[in-house]
């Protein structure tokens, strides 16, 4: 099974032509490497990007419905998208998505043989009052309830606290929360690890943390910066 690596670009950059060189970057940087690497770009920069896997932010679980600013599974998997985030903590915070939602867009995710990153994580207030593994727990639970094809699951295990802050996880912590997700889940499935990751301490998650790959937010926009990030985890 390949380590993965998936550059979450968030709402960046700013024109069509910063996200071609920065893909462009990329691209060129990781074509001799074994590591999967996957480019999740805003939706409007996906029908651009062509040469590596692609991943979509996010996806609607009313399939076909009238629905303005919605983004279907069938539009994703025609732009040849092959993976989707689903649950980032953003999501969940700022568009009010609940453990059901996003356990409806992992079935709509998987109805149209894409492959979900199913993001959880606890926060700096859940985490200092000991209910981390509860947190996962749950999430987890409600996230994949009724699930039956896991084959092609993956889990980003994403600290609220450590993203974007610069404040990462620590590798024993890590190692941790990620053999309790395991609990949980197909031994198979691939368990990332996301928060404030660089190409300073990229191959300790993965070595010593024993991540089967990252998931990258600012980072990814720095095409030469995650390219190391790639290469670390060979």
């Amino acid at each position: 099974m390949k380590n993965l690596i998936v550059a979450n670009w968030k709402m960046n950059p700013n024109s069509q032509k910063q996200a071609e060189e920065i893909f462009s970057g990329i691209k060129k940087g990781v074509e001799n490497t074994t590591t999967e690497t996957v480019v999740c770009p805003p939706f409007i920069y996906l029908p651009l990007l062509k040469g590596l896997p692609l991943g979509a932010q996010n996806i609607f679980f009313l399939g076909g419905s009238a629905l303005t600013t919605g983004i279907s599974g069938a539009m994703l998997k025609d732009l040849g998208v092959k993976y989707v985030i689903i649950g980032h903590s953003e999501s969940r915070k700022y568009l009010k998505e609940t453990d059901e939602i996003v356990n409806n867009k992992i079935k709509e995710t998987l109805k149209f043989g894409l492959k979900p990153i199913f993001c959880i994580g606890e926060t700096a207030e859940e985490r200092d009052a000991g209910k981390k593994n509860e947190v996962l727990e749950r999430q987890i639970k409600k996230g994949l309830e009724g699930v039956e094809d896991l084959e092609s699951l993956n889990v980003a295990y994403e600290p609220i606290w450590a993203i974007g802050t610069g404040n990462n996880c620590s590798v024993e912590e890590t190692k941790e929360s990620i053999d309790f997700i395991r609990k949980f889940i197909p031994k198979k499935t691939r368990v990332l690890y996301g928060g404030s990751v660089k190409s300073a301490n990229s191959a300790d998650y993965i070595k010593n943390a024993k991540a089967d790959g990252l998931l990258v937010g600012g980072a990814s926009l720095d095409a030469e910066e995650f390219v190391k990030i790639v290469k670390s985890a060979e």
